[in-house]
């Protein structure tokens, strides 16, 4: 399908969320305060906020993850940037606030997510639950099971992708299909596998999946609803990729000790 341009009842969201975008412009001005270009939110009214991390997180690594491998740019202003920015700052406010009462891009009393046609969960057990662990949830028997979401805690999920990702997941839109008050959407995440995934050594290749969402917004433009799809075996078949890390050593060892012609 053709993706839609930011037109006809879509120009007030555009408006909305360009005041906000342009936050950080403005707060990049501000001595020792640096503004991020795709995220709203982040520096404002910083001694207001609770910060998981006692302040407001930096985004370098993944941001230039992001501009070095995304396969759309698109215009400033477009609906696509619009919705791109909106995402990674509804992000960016789940990983890093502790108060659901300081989110900025949600209605905290209506917000739901839906995962893969799962039962919704709201705003606080999304905020408990963290990112990773409410879309990674799944109801597979335990010795199916890739990644054993009610046995991670919010800090052990960010750890085990941090480790796997250490420059970060970046994320990008890859078309729009419909505007505001129902926004639906292609979207891509990618990082480079390049430490350790649950006993698994890196491979440094490429892991990806490609998924669909819709969000609800509301009259403020605040979102209400979250439904994403995609397929989780896209990104655990390159995690699981890599050798048993014991495994991995040992042939470390061997090669160490071969032929140094043959390196």
């Amino acid at each position: 399908m053709e993706s839609t341009s930011a037109s006809g009842s879509n120009k007030n969201f555009q408006a909305g969320q360009l005041d906000k975008s342009s936050m950080a412009t403005e707060e990049a001005a501000v001595p020792k305060i640096v503004g991020d270009k795709y995220r709203s939110f982040l520096h404002d009214d910083g001694e207001k906020i609770e910060w998981r991390h006692g302040g407001p997180p930096t985004y370098d690594d993944v941001n230039k993850l992001f501009e070095e491998g995304r396969t759309k740019e698109w215009p400033k202003g477009s609906l696509e940037e619009i919705v791109q920015n909106a995402v990674k700052s509804w992000e960016m406010e789940l990983s890093h606030k502790t108060r659901l009462k300081d989110f900025k891009t949600i209605n905290p009393e209506k917000f739901k997510l839906f995962v893969n046609g799962r039962e919704g969960l709201s705003g606080e057990e999304t905020l408990e639950l963290g990112s990773y662990n409410a879309l990674l949830k799944n109801s597979l028997p335990k010795e199916f099971q890739y990644y054993k979401a009610d046995e991670e805690t919010f800090e052990s999920s960010h750890d085990v992708f941090r480790s796997a990702f250490p420059r970060g997941f970046a994320w990008e839109v890859l078309n729009v299909y419909s505007g505001p008050p129902e926004i639906a959407f292609k979207y891509r995440h990618w990082g480079f596998f390049e430490g350790p995934y649950k006993g698994h050594a890196p491979t440094g290749e490429r892991v990806q999946f490609v998924g669909l969402a819709t969000l609800k917004v509301d009259e403020s433009l605040r979102v209400e609803e979250v439904e994403v799809y995609y397929d989780p075996a896209e990104l655990f078949g390159g995690l699981l990729k890599g050798p048993p890390i014991s495994e991995s050593k040992h042939h470390a060892g061997t090669a160490a000790h071969g032929c140094p012609l043959s390196k």
